[in-house]
């Protein structure tokens, strides 16, 4: 399993498919989307794309790029579980690396369910789980903004594993998802979600009350294959129209542009970040 993202040792993250495709326009169809009308649509990447639990420094990201293999990185723009500082992470380096050619993936690392287990500094309950997601969704869009990132970018909400047999848990969670969901809908940006395949993840899938679940599903299924389709674990009809990101490898050191990252990999089609100009 690769290095925790709540921890506070560096984590890196990288998504890998083959070839680079951009879409924009054409409303984004939630399993049950409350976003308000008037939502700028989506920008959808298709391709090869990595993450780092720090940003890289914008040389390093200049270097990365001109090899062409990755078109987009993912940052962790924000959350009290957020395991890595982001010295890096400015509207300046935002602006900067999306004028170089990246496409972002903005990820927030909420509260943590109670039953995880972690020491993470903030954890959900029964009785704080509406309240924490609302506001956690409402900083989630305050700290993508302040990085430039417009209405209509599509926000990841970091949930790591969890035991999803206990019950009360799931409830409070899914509580807590639906909430931080609302807020961020409400600011007209997407929500998305990142899980684990059997755990986090799965108890999102296979929630009976599809309200105000993510827009997008990224789902952690550690099985070397680039795809979101092919090994997808849910329901065939969940999440298509490129709203999947599957990571799929972990650990893995790779040298470009002179520059080495030890990265996770995953397949992505699924809604980046609107930067502003």
């Amino acid at each position: 399993m690769s290095r925790h993202r709540l921890s506070k040792r560096q984590r890196y993250v990288a998504w890998s498919v083959a070839g680079a495709t951009l879409l924009v326009g054409g409303a984004l169809t939630a399993q049950a989307a409350t976003t308000p009308a008037g939502t700028p649509a989506p920008v959808t990447y298709s391709g090869r794309a990595f993450d780092t639990c720090t940003a890289p420094s914008l040389t390093a990201m200049k270097a990365w790029k001109s090899s062409n293999f990755y078109g987009a990185a993912a940052v962790y723009v924000g959350g009290r579980n957020r395991g890595c500082s982001q010295p890096n992470l400015t509207s300046k380096w935002v602006s900067s690396v999306s004028t170089a050619g990246w496409k972002l993936v903005p990820l927030y690392v909420g509260a943590q369910p109670s039953c995880q287990t972690s020491s993470n500094p903030e954890k959900l309950t029964a009785s704080t789980a509406a309240s924490l997601g609302a506001t956690d969704g409402a900083d989630a869009v305050a700290k993508a903004s302040a990085l430039g990132m417009k209405a209509g970018s599509t926000l990841y909400l970091d949930m790591e594993s969890y035991d999803i047999t206990n019950t009360s848990c799931v409830t409070s969670v899914l509580t807590y998802i639906r909430a931080w969901d609302k807020a961020v809908h409400a600011k007209s940006y997407w929500a998305g979600f990142y899980g684990f395949r059997s755990s986090s993840a799965k108890a999102v899938a296979n929630a009976t009350n599809t309200t105000d679940l993510p827009d997008a599903l990224w789902y952690a299924y550690y099985d070397g294959v680039k795809t979101t389709t092919t090994d997808w674990p849910y329901k065939s009809t969940q999440w298509t129209g490129h709203r999947r990101g599957h990571q799929y490898l972990v650990n893995s050191k790779e040298t470009r542009g002179g520059v080495t990252i030890t990265v996770d990999r995953s397949a992505w089609d699924a809604p980046v970040a609107i930067v502003a100009p």
